[in-house]
């Protein structure tokens, strides 16, 4: 790896793969590309002819996966369960482990590991490393990571609350301290990652204490086709009363719920327009949307004692000014006062967004997951060949 500065990230999902390339001598984003509808007519049969696709556009920019410049291989893989807290060199036990994990991630982690075992047959002798969804969760104290249902029925099924989003919410809280001049040990920070997907962290000094998603991504705020928190019952009720199939509650909550479900769009820009227009349902979508976001705010609030700031990111939290005004409005009593210039103001770095009077910071920073799981990778990679070489 000696003079090997570049690392190639892969993001194997269940219908694409993302890659980019990065030199990490500069943090330098050499490529970047996608290649969607896996299995389609017209996509590629599968990830592995995807991923051979990605390769080859690489090899075809000058960038090809035999450069000596290409130091190890990052791969985001949804499902760490509390065996993989950390980034993690793969070997084939790795391998084998990560595959123990599908019951918790049928749909990504079989993705995932088709992504390494095609990178590990391209380049064998690289450094290959995964980077877990889940693992910036795993510092949650027990009492917020355990559910209250019989204990052995619980550790025999491995039924615990995980958290996902862990690269976004692990690089947007450091991010925020540095937008504050501070180390990430002296900041306490409620990030809320709103995309399609939407989750929120409670971080302490650079450690997440709690998290909205749990045992699946399906827990916790309002998405874009998610349910998020519901009555437990509600599944038996489908069930009973309803004659609904475990898949068809499963469909239901996960891919016809959240903003779709509500109100038929699951794009926030479109329930704006709509709100513009007088549209009841997509006000309705949007109220309780922001209802579920408010009510996670003032519980992670609780939880850290002391805020120095709430940080939007993603999709709809970079973007859409309306949801962050009406997220905290009105909690001025918490130490939070918006300024609504500022926060109206569209931009791609990092910015505050709150009144220079306000005692807890508000920001909005871009996150960048793929940037995180290369800084992760690198860092690894570079201590295996250190302690290799010693």
């Amino acid at each position: 790896m000696s003079g090997a500065t570049r690392v190639l990230v892969l993001n194997s999902g269940s219908s694409s793969v993302k890659y980019q390339l990065i030199d990490m001598a500069g943090e330098q984003r050499l490529a970047s590309g996608v290649v969607e509808r896996i299995g389609e007519p017209g996509g590629a049969a599968d990830h592995a002819q995807a991923l051979r696709e990605a390769a080859g556009d690489l090899r075809g920019r000058g960038l090809g996966l035999d450069s000596p410049e290409l130091a190890a291989v990052g791969h985001r893989v949804v499902h760490g369960g509390t065996r993989f807290t950390a980034p993690t060199l793969i070997t084939d036990e790795v391998l084998a482990g990560i595959e123990e994990l599908v019951p918790l991630a049928p749909l990504h982690n079989p993705a995932n590991i088709t992504g390494i075992e095609v990178a590990r047959e391209l380049r064998p002798d690289l450094p290959q490393v995964a980077v877990f969804d889940t693992a910036f969760h795993a510092t949650l104290p027990e009492a917020a990571a355990r559910y209250a249902i019989d204990t052995a029925t619980a550790e025999r099924y491995g039924i615990r609350r995980y958290g996902f989003h862990g690269t976004s919410h692990a690089y947007v809280s450091r991010a925020t301290a540095a937008l504050l001049g501070k180390e990430p040990a002296e900041v306490n920070v409620i990030v809320l990652h709103l995309g399609n997907g939407a989750s929120a962290s409670a971080v302490r000094g650079g450690v997440c204490v709690d998290t909205s998603m749990g045992l699946t991504p399906l827990e916790g705020l309002v998405m874009g086709t998610r349910s998020g928190d519901l009555d437990p019952a509600v599944v038996f009720h489908l069930e009973r009363v309803g004659g609904m199939s475990t898949d068809e509650i499963d469909s239901l909550l996960n891919k016809k719920s959240g903003l779709l479900g509500l109100c038929g769009d699951n794009d926030m820009r479109e329930i704006g327009r709509r709100m513009g227009e007088g549209d009841k349902a997509a006000r309705l979508a949007f109220d309780v949307y922001v209802h579920r976001l408010r009510r996670y705010i003032g519980a992670f609030t609780a939880v850290l004692g002391r805020v120095d700031a709430i940080t939007f990111t993603a999709g709809v939290g970079e973007n859409s000014a309306a949801v962050r005004e009406a997220a905290l409005s009105g909690l001025d009593n918490l130490g939070v006062t918006m300024d609504s210039v500022r926060n109206a103001v569209r931009g791609k770095a990092p910015r505050l967004v709150s009144a220079l009077t306000s005692r807890v910071a508000v920001a909005v920073v871009p996150t960048d997951e793929e940037l995180e799981i290369a800084r992760e990778t690198y860092a690894l990679a570079h201590t295996e060949k250190s302690q290799h070489d010693g």
